[in-house]
Parts: C-alpha cells; sequence; structure tokens
C-alpha cells in the first residue's frame, strides 16, 4: 500500500492551511468538529460491487455512524456503534484516490464497507469527524487515559497484502488470500474487497504463547507455490503461511513480533475469550460462504 493513501490527507491540510485558512482564525469551527455530519458518500455493494450513493449520518451525541438504502429512508440500514470502528484510507484497493474503508464488529467479526466522494475535501472531513467522535468517545470512556493512549486505538492497520495459507492438518494445498492485520485481529479475504472475512484469528502476545518464526516446520506438506514461509505460534495450533518474495515475509514477520510483544490490555483478553483462537467462518445469513480452514 505505501504512503499512497496519504496524499489525500496532504493535500486536503495544504489546501485547508493556505487556501481555506482554517487554522489561522481564533475561534473558528472546523467542519468536522461539531460532532454531527450528514452526507452522501459513494458505497460499493456488498454482493455486487457496484457503487450507488448512500446517505451517511454520524452522530456524537449517539455515539454511532449510520448509513440508509434510500435518502429519504427514516430507519438505517445500518447502525455502527462508534467504539468498533476502524476508518483508513484505501486509495489503491479500491482504485479511487478519495477511497475510504470502514471496518467495524458486528456479532464478534470484521465487516468492511468501501466508500468514496469524488471530492477530496468531503472524504477528509468524513475521516476527521469519525476519528474527532471516537476521540470524544474515548475521553468519556476513558478518562484517565492519557492522549498517547487514546491514539493508539485510532489506528490504521498495521499490514496487508496476499500471502498463501494451508490448513490446520498442514497437508492442504496452500491457497492464495488477502491477509489484513488490525492490531490483534488476523484476517483473510478471497478478494480485497470482500465484506465479510472468511476467518479470522486473534493474535496475543509472547506471555500469553504466541511467537511468529520464519519458516514453515519440517513436517508440513501442502503444496505452495511461494517459497518464503513463516509460522505463528498460538495455545492451539500453528498456522503456516508463505510469501511471494523475502521482503513481504520479513514486512510481516516484524509486524506480527510487534503484536505479540504488545502485552495484551484486559480488552483484549476479553475480546480472545469471546472469539476464539481459530480462524472461524463469519456468521452465516450475511451471505454463502465457502468454509475453509
Amino acid at each position: 500500500m505505501g504512503t499512497q493513501w496519504l496524499k489525500v490527507l496532504r493535500e486536503q491540510w495544504i489546501r485547508a492551511k493556505y487556501e481555506r485558512k482554517e487554522f489561522t482564525e481564533p475561534g473558528r469551527q472546523l467542519p468536522y468538529s461539531n460532532g454531527l455530519k450528514e452526507g452522501i458518500l459513494w458505497k460499493r455493494g456488498r454482493d455486487n460491487g457496484q457503487f450507488l450513493p448512500r446517505k451517511f449520518l454520524l452522530s456524537e451525541r449517539d455515539g454511532c455512524l449510520k448509513y440508509f438504502a434510500k435518502p429519504e429512508a427514516k430507519e438505517p440500514k445500518i447502525n455502527i456503534k462508534i467504539d468498533t470502528i476502524n476508518a483508513t484510507f484505501q486509495p489503491v484497493k479500491i482504485k479511487n484516490p478519495n477511497g475510504l474503508q470502514i471496518s467495524y464488529l458486528k456479532d464478534n467479526k470484521t465487516r468492511n464497507i468501501f466508500l468514496y466522494h469524488e471530492d477530496g475535501k468531503e472524504i477528509v472531513d468524513w475521516f476527521n469527524a469519525i476519528r474527532a467522535v471516537q476521540v470524544h468517545y474515548l475521553k468519556v470512556a476513558f478518562p484517565v487515559a492519557s492522549d498517547n493512549e487514546v491514539r493508539d486505538h485510532l489506528r490504521k492497520f498495521l499490514k496487508e497484502g496476499y500471502m498463501e495459507k494451508t490448513g490446520p492438518r498442514q497437508r492442504e494445498a496452500f491457497r492464495k488470500r488477502w491477509f489484513t492485520l488490525d492490531r490483534r485481529r488476523l484476517m483473510y479475504f478471497k478478494d480485497p474487497l470482500d465484506a465479510f472475512a472468511k476467518g479470522e484469528v486473534f493474535v496475543g502476545s509472547r506471555e500469553h504463547g504466541y511467537s511468529v518464526k520464519q519458516g514453515l516446520p519440517a513436517g508440513a506438506q501442502g503444496g505452495f507455490s511461494w517459497q518464503y514461509g513463516l509460522t505463528i505460534v498460538t495455545p492451539d495450533r500453528e498456522y503456516l503461511f508463505t510469501c511471494e518474495t523475502e521482503c513481504d515475509q520479513q514486512d510481516w514477520i516484524a509486524a506480527f513480533t510487534w503484536v505479540v510483544e504488545q502485552p495484551m490490555t484486559p480488552q483484549e483478553y476479553a475480546s480472545k475469550c469471546q472469539d476464539g483462537a481459530h480462524f472461524s467462518p463469519p456468521a452465516p445469513a450475511h451471505q454463502p460462504h465457502n468454509r475453509e480452514n
């Protein structure tokens, strides 16, 4: 992904400072700082992949982000709690310079929504508005938390990209999948723009029995086409992956190492107990999936 997601932020910061003079007028309220935002964003369909205009409403008072299938609809299609949201710019993945990905938890599984707006300022305003509401929520929920601790909750994905994976018996053929590491959640998708992960695994800390190793176990028998392996060790099993290049392998190892070296918070430990340690299929009833190990 590189730093392409920074381009729209950098451009809009320069425009805000030098064209719109947003930072030079004392007391001026910024367009994303009043805790309420409403507007139309182009949303990718969950099943058909078509982008259509949808009304979105962000409310600090209600602590949620809603979207409506029709502008005149009174009831939202989805009501997303602000404390479960992660917003990240995704220009490459969405193939739009103003692409934004909203990820949130639904039934303890991750759901992705892909959005864009024709105007770079508008998508940046949405991003900043979501972050501002999240900061307010976190400061209320954790009044003794430091600014650094609050910022730690507002994160981009640690790592994304393709790897090959095999199943728990370590004899199945390795399959190419798109992986996303969002703090302690490792998710895999058949396609980078899938709404739901085909599986997720919790990556805990070293003190709880998690680690990452370069290479594959000697007994691994599944056929793979990529030669640069790595192994994620959990208390329950080992997860085997291969990468296309040595650079990819080392980047993934560095990302996993950083995660396992971080102490687990009480909230993360509770999430692990709820979620389990295995790749698990998302809840049915949303869309059909072929179960994978």
